[in-house]
Parts: structure tokens; C-alpha cells; sequence
């Protein structure tokens, strides 16, 4: 499985983000730009999973990886973001509401 840092995610750009934690959580405070495919609804919602290569985060990194597990075995090319959302949060990064 791969996997980036927090850091890295902060320095990439133009590849599309999925925070696959549930609704409220996402509401909460989430990374700029991070599209919500929840855990819980992600298997009825495929179809909207980014074609090219994208990233997959979550709260602590347990989730996500768990998630990527899955999708690479379906031949997604994801990876996890270690840390997570509380990382990003932690360090001090920005948060969007919707």
C-alpha cells in the first residue's frame, strides 16, 4: 500500500483528496479541497471515485488505509495519508467548513 505524510499531501498538487470519514465528522473541518466518499456509503459510491490516481484520508490514518486496501485490490490507484485529519489539524494546517 502506499502511503504519503501529512506533509507531502501539503506539498502536492492537482491530485484529487478523499476524506472517507462520515458526514458529521466531515462538517467538522476538513482539508481544503477534499471530496466526502464516507466509509460507510463508499461501496454504493464507486462511480464517483476519481479515474486517475488520488489520495485517501481519514481521521488518524486507520480508515484510510483500510480503504485502500480495498480499492487497490478493485485496481484503484489510491494512497493513504498517514496522520490523517488530526494531523493536518495538529500541525496547525488549514480546515475548511462546508
Amino acid at each position: 500500500m502506499k502511503s504519503i505524510t501529512v506533509e507531502q499531501l501539503a506539498a502536492r498538487s492537482g491530485v484529487p483528496l478523499v476524506d472517507v470519514r462520515e458526514r458529521g465528522e466531515f462538517a467538522a473541518g476538513h482539508v481544503p479541497g477534499a471530496v466526502n466518499l464516507p466509509m460507510s456509503e463508499l461501496g454504493e459510491r464507486l462511480g464517483e471515485l476519481p479515474a486517475e490516481a488520488f489520495d485517501v484520508i481519514c481521521q488518524a490514518g486507520a480508515r484510510s488505509a483500510r480503504v485502500v486496501e480495498a480499492l487497490e485490490a478493485r485496481g484503484y490507484d489510491a494512497t493513504n495519508v498517514e496522520g490523517g485529519t488530526g494531523e493536518w489539524i495538529a500541525q496547525g494546517r488549514p480546515v475548511e467548513h462546508p
